[in-house]
């Protein structure tokens, strides 16, 4: 258990930026969930618009720092790829 006001405000601090972060990390996850269902239902029109909802809620969750760049390039690479092999 924390005992300087410090380690107080730190403890505080934490529990904030977790639950942030969890929210951010859930809707990044749900945002690519909409395209992969778009793409597995064969709805190409669906999936192209999920894609373009979903390209900058990954490009924030990049910058806020909770993925690596690399993650989140290949993600989007990923998703494009997938929409562009339906035809």
């Amino acid at each position: 258990m924390a005992n300087s006001p410090q380690a107080k405000k730190r403890a505080r601090q934490a529990d904030t930026h977790s639950k942030r972060n969890a929210a951010a990390r859930s809707k990044f996850r749900s945002a690519i969930k909409k395209v992969v269902y778009a793409v597995q239902a064969g709805d190409k029109a669906a999936a192209e618009a999920a894609y373009k909802a979903a390209t900058p809620i990954i490009d924030t969750t990049c910058n806020k720092g909770l993925i690596h760049q690399n993650k989140a390039a290949r993600h989007k690479s990923r998703l494009n790829n997938s929409i562009r092999a339906m035809a």
